[in-house]
């Protein structure tokens, strides 16, 4: 099922349905039935034999049957954003399901030199990267290429594919920004450098590829519900349309921030030392002025001077960040595609159910149940950002989180891919998505 989240004021939510076919994995129990209605938007109705049918809302613009391959899928629900993009928009996609459902297969593909089995992310990498070569040779504006990140999600810990599958840090800023940090670093002349997530600038199509296959190597599996190599995370990877000099103008700005961190340590640090020197104990255990020391407030204004000057330069450095990205002469720069495969969703196994599911350790167990927190997080957010709450819970999750930024640009779309399996010993798991995607989509 996709779930098409257009820009928060305007077009209907529409939902794909998509059926992945029956594979080696799905035993000898066949298929249970299935029937879609004739209406629009239309209905999914499955049953098992003996069983009370159940019929989803009529929330689904088109179901997409097992024949239809990863080109159909990325026409009908990729393909038609590209303009978005390259007019500076953001896109994100969202592929959900149970374990073994297809995300992934949807997502990042399984023949990446073959077009029916190119991932949608893959796909719509190169067909960025066809408009962005029309656009270089019209000789208008910078050379334009595509740049990309790519992490993981492990319960609240994120880990950057792109620089050896570093531990990093999900931290709200005071700039009200999610931001994802990785080890901190002490640098030439006292410099102070918490090392930002990786976003790697990829100049051809090929070298992006080998670049993605060789990162995604990284991601982690592990025993689910349903099977023995389940993604374990959510793995969330972001294309970006850059240049040289946005690559530059953001390694200026690391810099600069990397540069106050001492400065603006130094003057908290002169600011608490004379003001302790100025105050003593009381007898009674309170504080009073001391009268032997008078507090040194040029010192202290001096390096809050200097605290502004590192500042300022901080400052610049953003505002040329930000001048770059709405330069009229490249409104494409900072375009923003983004494609969340999720771990697969978790269910519990009804009593007498006669499916033997995969033995799962305490942590796996554990990792199952954050999983299951965070879908259900993600579907509360996209219910209140659709329907425009004054309050939309970003907070519930990691994974919500370091979305923020992404559903809070008001030139977003967004769209949910939820997977479907067939299988009669899947049964209960594809009815949980069919809900899942039934109440997403009846917003």
């Amino acid at each position: 099922l996709a779930l098409s989240l257009m820009s928060r004021g305007g077009n209907p939510m529409k939902v794909y349905a998509r059926w992945r076919p029956i594979n080696k994995y799905d035993g000898e129990g066949g298929e249970f039935a299935r029937k879609t209605s004739d209406t629009s938007p239309a209905s999914v109705s499955v049953s098992l034999p003996d069983c009370i049918t159940w019929t989803s809302r009529p929330a689904f613009d088109t179901v997409f049957d097992p024949n239809d391959d990863n080109v159909r899928t990325y026409t009908t629900i990729v393909s038609p954003t590209i303009p978005e993009v390259l007019q500076g928009g953001s896109c994100t996609f969202f592929a959900y399901g149970h374990s073994g459902s297809g995300k992934t297969h949807t997502i990042i593909g399984y023949d990446n030199d073959n077009d029916c089995g190119m991932g949608l992310c893959i796909a719509a990498a190169r067909h960025l990267y066809d408009e962005i070569r029309v656009l270089n040779e019209k000789g208008v504006g910078p050379r334009l290429s595509l740049g990309f990140s790519l992490f993981e999600l492990r319960k609240d810990v994120a880990f950057d594919l792109l620089n050896g599958h570093t531990k990093c840090h999900i931290r709200e800023g005071p700039d009200q920004k999610v931001h994802i940090r990785g080890q901190t670093e002490t640098l030439e002349g006292g410099k102070v450098r918490v090392q930002p997530i990786v976003k790697r600038p990829c100049w051809t199509f090929d070298a992006f590829k080998q670049e993605l296959i060789q990162a995604l190597s990284h991601r982690s599996v592990g025993s689910s519900s349903i099977h023995d190599q389940s993604s374990r995370t959510h793995a969330v990877l972001e294309l970006e349309i850059i240049s040289d000099a946005l690559v530059h103008a953001r390694d200026e700005l690391v810099d600069r921030q990397s540069e106050l961190v001492p400065v603006g340590k130094r003057a908290t640090d002169i600011s608490i030392e004379e003001q302790t020197k100025g105050v003593i104990r009381t007898p009674e255990g309170g504080w009073a002025p001391n009268p032997e020391y008078q507090i040194d407030q040029e010192r202290i204004d001096a390096a809050e001077a200097v605290k502004a000057e590192f500042e300022a330069r901080v400052t610049a450095a953003e505002e040329k960040v930000n001048t770059l990205l709405h330069s009229p002469d490249s409104p494409a720069l900072g375009g923003r595609m983004v494609f969340v495969d999720l771990a697969g969703a978790e269910y519990h196994q009804e009593k007498g159910a006669e499916v033997q599911m995969p033995k799962q350790t305490p942590q796996e167990r554990q990792e199952g149940r954050q999983i299951n927190t965070d879908l259900l997080a993600l579907k509360e957010v996209i219910r209140a950002w659709s329907t425009k709450q004054a309050r939309v819970p970003f907070r519930s999750s990691p994974l919500t989180m370091v979305l923020r930024d992404h559903f809070e640009d008001p030139n977003c779309s967004a769209a949910m891919i939820v997977t479907v399996s067939p299988a009669r010993e899947q049964y209960a798991a594809t009815l949980n998505s069919l809900k899942y995607a039934s109440l997403v989509g009846d917003i």
